[in-house]
């Protein structure tokens, strides 16, 4: 399989900005108009922020809660050409630092996907990124969703937007029986109506009866990765313990990891780290956790971004790198180590 033949900054790119309390302020730089943006303020107790073109830009949910969704008109306000527009709330936009995520999926809110038992309402695709974002009404009974990627999903997130359902996670590490939670620290379950106990296929993802991922007559929302070679990885490894940790290759440098301690008996939060909060190698000074509010950890030496993957060099957490505990993990590219011309990306 060939490289990518983008930037991967072209489809994924993060954005370190400090917030000045100015009503209507447009926050440049992203490269191309976001269809899903994360939000956290980063140096101070604050919920994460999550927004997306297929609801609308004034609807936001959180990752640390399995709140329903709201309406919010003083969040983010609009999807720019560029990256976005924020209110004044102190979840985007105080004198504070904040760090947003931004994907590119098809370009806006997307159209009824109708290759699952159940249309979509919208779903907004790139088959050139492997992302997509689902929305449908659920049915209450065994379903299949079409995902618009024309490559099997390695992983799911989906939400009710109606209840206080945690968010169920999907990754293929883990398999079609067993879900993790976005919003918790808890292991893997064992579960058979969260995901039918059916993987993806290339069209479509199923899901069950349960209220968290089908709930008759809820709207829900689905974040649908795939992998692309030289652009995200998705996969789990084994942590060692030990300050020469393991070292996991992704074929690019990573601009943002996501890791969970999450096999059986295994605890600990969804580690969040971005390599714009810093610029110097051992980059991730800082992280955030996915499943709570707090303000950002200094981790100093725990993760090595590399030229071609990342390595662990913490051996007292056990949230990243514990002796023989398995964690799964998702990661974007800020350059991959050979390019589609056949060029090496610049070393560590």
């Amino acid at each position: 399989m060939a490289y990518i033949s983008f930037q991967p900054k072209d489809y994924f790119n993060t954005n370190f900005y400090t917030g000045n309390n100015t009503d209507n302020r447009a926050i440049t730089g992203i490269g191309f108009q976001p269809d899903f943006t994360w939000i956290k303020l980063a140096n101070a107790t604050q919920q994460h922020e999550l927004f997306d073109a297929v609801r609308g830009a004034n609807k936001p949910l959180n990752s640390n809660t399995n709140a329903a969704e709201t309406t919010e008109t003083n969040k983010l306000k609009s999807f720019d050409s560029d990256g976005f527009t924020l209110g004044t709330s102190t979840s985007v936009n105080k004198n504070y630092y904040y760090i947003s995520q931004n994907w590119k999926a098809g370009g806006g809110q997307g159209s009824s996907n109708t290759d699952g038992s159940i249309n979509t309402t919208y779903t907004s695709a790139s088959t050139t990124s492997g992302f997509s974002i689902c929305k449908w009404t659920g049915s209450g009974a065994n379903a299949t969703i079409g995902h618009g990627l024309g490559v099997v999903p390695k992983m799911i997130m989906v939400k009710n937007l109606a209840t206080t359902d945690s968010w169920n996670v999907y990754h293929e590490s883990i398999g079609n029986n067993k879900r993790v939670f976005l919003d918790t620290s808890g292991a893997e379950s064992t579960t058979s109506d969260a995901w039918n106990t059916t993987s993806p296929t290339t069209s479509v993802f199923s899901v069950g009866t349960n209220t968290g991922t089908n709930k008759s007559g809820d709207a829900l929302i689905a974040y649908c990765f795939a992998e692309k070679k030289g652009f995200s990885k998705f996969g789990s490894y084994v942590g060692n313990g030990n300050v020469d940790g393991a070292f996991i290759f992704c074929g690019f440098k990573p601009k943002f990891l996501m890791t969970k301690y999450a096999f059986t008996g295994g605890t600990g939060g969804w580690l969040m780290y971005n390599a714009s909060l810093n610029t110097v190698n051992k980059d991730q000074f800082f992280h955030h956790e996915a499943n709570t509010d707090a303000s950002w950890v200094d981790n100093t030496d725990r993760v090595d971004f590399l030229s071609n993957g990342f390595k662990f060099r913490d051996s007292t957490n056990s949230d990243s790198n514990t002796n023989g505990g398995t964690y799964i993990y998702m990661a974007f590219a800020e350059a991959p180590f050979v390019a589609s011309n056949g060029t090496p990306a610049t070393a560590r």
